[in-house]
């Protein structure tokens, strides 16, 4: 796909986190915008996947460990094939496939069941680290919060993916500077993090998190460097692309009114 190409998917997946989570009534909309051009170019130019055949061995495989965003992964999901878009306006509803966090079990295309945070990132690392052992070469990517980076369980991670050399591995850091309790450096300060993953033993990559030629670059193939993970810390901002949700923070995890929704429908539409 061309820049342009992949910037309307952008578009359309921020739409459909805005009316998805304004049908719900609650959810997490600011991580999950700041997400979507990353997902975008993800999901639309760089993954080796099928969305007909979801379980394709030799597919590259996508773990969402900030679960709580799962409005973005949904919303890339349903643009891309994997059930129909208007499957997300049941989001959270009972009986919907579509929890709060996502359920390898229940939705194509989630490869990991995620939301106990740090999680995701043991799980992204076990299958790289299968993937070695059984000799194929999907690739495995994982997005990681920021504030998420506050748990032990990032930094065993760190230690275990730099130790068995997964260079088949790529991590994206959403650093959006924001949690659900306020800034990072005043809840707990993470930074700074590219020298903290450089020490770990990664290959470390930092990036403009909207920046279309920025966010190819660092996932192409040429950028994995042998022997090495790799950590892409993506500078972005929360509720990108909706003026009154971009960088509040009570936007980590409420839900637009229906007036909102129009607003921001509005917005995103014009561009």
């Amino acid at each position: 796909m061309t820049i342009p190409e992949l910037q309307e998917k952008a578009r359309a997946i921020r739409m459909d986190i805005v009316r998805m989570v304004g049908a719900a009534g609650s959810g997490h909309p600011g991580g999950s915008l700041s997400a979507a051009d990353m997902l975008a170019v993800l999901y639309f130019q760089v993954m080796r996947h099928h969305p007909t055949r979801p379980d394709w061995p030799d597919r590259d495989r996508f773990v969402l460990s900030k679960g709580h965003a799962c409005p973005v992964l949904y919303a890339a999901l349903a643009e891309a094939g994997y059930f129909p878009v208007e499957t997300l306006w049941t989001l959270r509803k009972f009986g919907s496939i579509l929890q709060g966090h996502p359920d390898m079990r229940k939705v194509p295309g989630v490869e990991m069941s995620t939301g106990s945070l740090g999680q995701g990132l043991a799980t992204a690392l076990g299958m790289a680290l299968a993937g070695k052992l059984d000799g194929k070469g999907y690739r495995v990517f994982a997005m990681i919060g920021d504030g998420e980076v506050q748990e032990g369980e990032i930094w065993e991670s760190a230690l275990a993916a730099a130790h068995y050399r997964l260079d088949n591995l790529t991590v994206i850091q959403d650093f959006n500077g924001l949690q659900i309790d306020g800034p990072n450096a005043e809840v707990m300060g993470v930074t700074p993090l590219p020298e903290k993953w450089q020490a770990f033993g990664w290959h470390v990559l930092e990036i403009d998190g909207h920046h279309y030629q920025q966010i190819l670059a660092a996932l192409a193939p040429e950028q994995q460097a042998e022997g090495k993970p790799t950590i892409i810390v993506a500078r972005t901002i929360k509720g990108k692309g909706v003026s009154f949700m971009e960088n509040v923070v009570d936007w980590h995890g409420k839900a637009p009114s229906q007036e909102q929704v129009e607003q921001a429908l509005a917005e995103l539409q014009a561009g």
